[in-house]
């Protein structure tokens, strides 16, 4: 009996009552018209980007951070003189080098103060000023107004929708290790079953497209199981309908022996970035944006445990194929004494909503008022963005 795999998590929760299992990254997808792509990958966990992207130039980092500061002699990949790029993201050089890779530093979303992970994650993915002030994701929102798009669906791997995915689109839901096998018969007996029942036909259909799109990039049946096989699943996606996709990676909260801690995440931010313009080959690559970003950035000073806390201004990743790379944007504040955000954060310097915002309207033409009105309610952007040179 031939086997169909379905995977929708609305479609599993409502008409099958089967609890999803665990995941540890979630992707989305969105179709859109044109040749662009945007890839957002969410940090999740709050990543140091002084330790990402080390000022080993600036007077003080050394005495500020005694084991996690690195040199050129000490490993430490020099960018330009000033900044280094931790070895375990040693993945990333080529694309450095190749000018389709640029860190902004000292961003940070309006959110001070409190230094909440949930906090920081909902204004990050919302796009509000205020925590809770927006109900809904931008990345949602901007389907809504990108030029000439009659086809917004979109889909969620992941067993429950991030906030930035969820709004008034319609969202598709593929779950990369939540299975429901089904024959062809059961398929049929289900869809005859369902064709008087709107929400549910709909359901039917969205999990039979969406696992189509997902089986079809892994025709062995393989689950995505590490980063390297969800950034592979996206850029197969991505060279499909699809035009926009998101996805995560953990890890990045290193209060304790951050030396180690890092490592991994930093390693799989390289190895996804990397998988995803091999996946894409040139052609798309070429057309394709990337930005990765995280909550807020951590303490300047590491702490006694040898790791770093919660802090503020933190440091955003482009790449792709469509952006001159090879430099490190933004407003740099320094580190020295009075230059610090309440004496221990890296000081903010740009909002990291302006960087999405402006890779919105360079990829998609969104305008400049639906950007400062339906997508980033309150944001300053214009034509003259900083990141519209990036």
């Amino acid at each position: 009996m031939t086997e169909v795999t379905l995977s929708r998590r609305g479609f599993l929760r409502s008409a099958c009552c089967l609890a999803a299992a665990p995941i540890f990254t979630p992707v989305t997808f969105a179709a859109m018209p044109g040749d662009n792509r945007f890839v957002t990958i969410v940090l999740r966990g709050a990543m140091d980007g002084l330790d990402l992207v080390q000022p080993y130039d600036e007077a003080g980092f050394a005495r500020l951070r005694p084991t996690l500061a690195l040199t050129p002699d000490k490993g430490l990949l020099d960018l330009d003189g000033h900044f280094g790029l931790n070895p375990a993201a040693a993945g990333l050089m080529p694309l450095w080098k190749s000018r389709e890779l640029a860190f902004v530093h000292a961003v940070s979303t309006p959110y001070r103060d409190q230094r909440s992970h949930f906090d920081g994650q909902d204004m990050l993915e919302s796009g509000g000023e205020h925590v809770a002030e927006e109900k809904t994701g931008w990345l949602n929102r901007a389907l809504s107004v990108i030029p000439r798009s009659d086809d917004r669906k979109a889909i969620d791997v992941n067993t429950s929708t991030e906030l930035i995915l969820s709004g008034p689109n319609d969202v598709d839901v593929w779950a990369s290790d939540s299975n429901l096998r089904t024959a062809k018969d059961e398929m049929q007996l289900l869809m005859r079953l369902y064709a008087g029942d709107p929400i549910f036909a709909n359901a039917m259909d969205e999990a039979t497209r969406a696992n189509g799109a997902a089986m079809a990039a892994e025709p062995d049946g393989k689950r995505a199981e590490r980063i390297v096989d969800v950034a592979s699943l996206t850029g197969t996606m991505l060279k499909g309908e699809y035009r926009i996709a998101s996805f995560s990676i953990t890890g990045w909260d290193t209060h304790v022996g951050q030396a180690g801690q890092f490592r991994r995440p930093a390693q799989d931010l390289a190895q996804a970035i990397s998988t995803l313009k091999a996946t894409l080959g040139p052609t798309v690559w070429s057309k394709t944006v990337v930005l990765a970003m995280t909550e807020f950035g951590r303490t300047v000073r590491q702490n006694g445990s040898g790791g770093t806390d919660h802090g503020t201004g933190g440091c955003a990743v482009l790449a792709g194929g469509a952006i001159d790379g090879g430099r490190v944007l933004g407003r740099w504040p320094g580190i020295g004494d009075g230059k610090l955000l309440d004496d221990r954060d890296l000081m903010p310097t740009a909002d990291v909503r302006e960087l999405a915002a402006a890779m919105l309207y360079r990829q998609f033409e969104v305008t400049a008022r639906d950007l400062t009105t339906k997508i980033f309610p309150g944001l300053s952007f214009d034509k003259a963005s900083q990141f519209l040179r990036a």
